[in-house]
């Protein structure tokens, strides 16, 4: 009925072409043109709807693309070298200004350089040797500075596993000596400790893991590391033996926190450290639950923005004195000084 070609051999067929079989023509045309123009439109109307259907998806899919790379971009890099040296002791000197019942001093220092052994950037194995140093200059007649502590040690590190958003797993190990550089004896003549140049020296080795993680919310990148430190007592001198800790526990908080608005994800404006160290071994003849057994630190590092290796530190430190010799002293100080920044994320 509204088929154009039969209507239009149907008129041609007709023996009377009027202008009334003209006109009923073109009407007849006109309405089969529209009926054929509506099919047309609903044929093609799911296949525009399909064909804005799949460019909004790809639309959707590029924007998420590009937000996405650019949420990798601002995320800190984070590698091997880099989680070993949050482990590493930081290289630091203290102002004149401790508060607790340490001795009156200049300042401490702390020189802790590292020098990395790997076969590339990527390597999932590295070591590092470090020449520590920490001095400590008394305020004394003379500004004495007496029996530093030597502690070179060689570290391992390796990388177990690596996950997406700064997930890392990584194992280490450490061999390390540890002494003052004296020769004197190690008593006085009324059987007390030579702290002036009594001889202290041990060797130890050490093993543990670091799980590092990240922190979109925070923008900040969190480190936990466990660790045991061993000294054979064949290792350590014989006056040692009983009464220097040869058994111990070491647990470590970190956390860096980088700018919430900027792009550039390079350095950490403020760190927080918590350390806990116990010590398990039989010495001193203390108790299992004896408070002595415990080390806790706390510190705090700022670096501002007008300085550009260096940072601002206040730190709380409760427990044995770590200074070599000097570690029947117990400790309950808070203390400030600057820290080098050597981190680049």
């Amino acid at each position: 009925m509204y088929n154009v070609s039969a209507i239009i051999q149907d008129y041609l067929s007709s023996t009377e072409h009027n202008l009334k079989n003209k006109k009923e023509l073109f009407q007849r045309l006109k309405v089969a043109l529209r009926i054929k123009v509506k099919s047309a439109k609903s044929l093609l109307k799911p296949k525009l709807m399909k064909t804005k259907t799949y460019i909004l998806i790809l639309f959707l899919c590029s924007t998420f693309i590009v937000f996405s790379q650019k949420d990798v971009d601002t995320i800190p890099q984070l590698d091997l070298y880099k989680i070993a040296l949050i482990n590493q002791t930081d290289s630091y000197i203290t102002f004149p200004t401790d508060i607790g019942n340490i001795e009156s001093l200049m300042f401490e220092a702390n020189v802790n350089p590292s020098f990395v052994i790997r076969k590339r950037k990527d390597s999932k194995l590295m070591a590092l040797l470090t020449p520590q140093i920490t001095i400590r200059m008394y305020n004394e007649d003379s500004y004495p500075v007496r029996t530093p502590s030597y502690i070179p040690q060689v570290s391992f590190y390796y990388l177990a596993n690596k996950e997406e958003n700064l997930n890392y797993l990584v194992l280490f190990g450490k061999i390390a000596h540890y002494s003052n550089g004296q020769d004197g004896g190690f008593y006085n003549d009324e059987n007390s400790i030579n702290l002036q140049s009594g001889n202290f020296a041990t060797n130890f080795i050490e093993f543990g893991f670091l799980k590092t993680a990240y922190s979109n919310r925070l923008k900040a990148i969190k480190t936990i590391k466990s660790s045991v430190e061993f000294h054979p007592k064949s290792w350590m001198l014989q006056e040692m033996k009983g009464r220097y800790s040869g058994l111990r526990w070491h647990n470590s908080f970190t956390s860096f926190k980088f700018p919430l608005k900027n792009d550039e994800m390079k350095r950490a404006n403020f760190s927080l450290k918590a350390e806990t160290t116990l010590m398990l071994d039989n010495y001193n003849n203390l108790d299992v639950f004896d408070l002595d057994r415990f080390n806790a630190s706390l510190t705090f590092y700022y670096h501002p923005k007008f300085l550009e290796d260096i940072g601002l530190f206040v730190q709380f430190y409760h427990g044995m004195d770590y200074y070599n010799i000097y570690f029947e002293h117990q400790l309950s100080i808070i203390r400030f000084g600057i820290m080098t920044e050597i981190l680049r994320f």
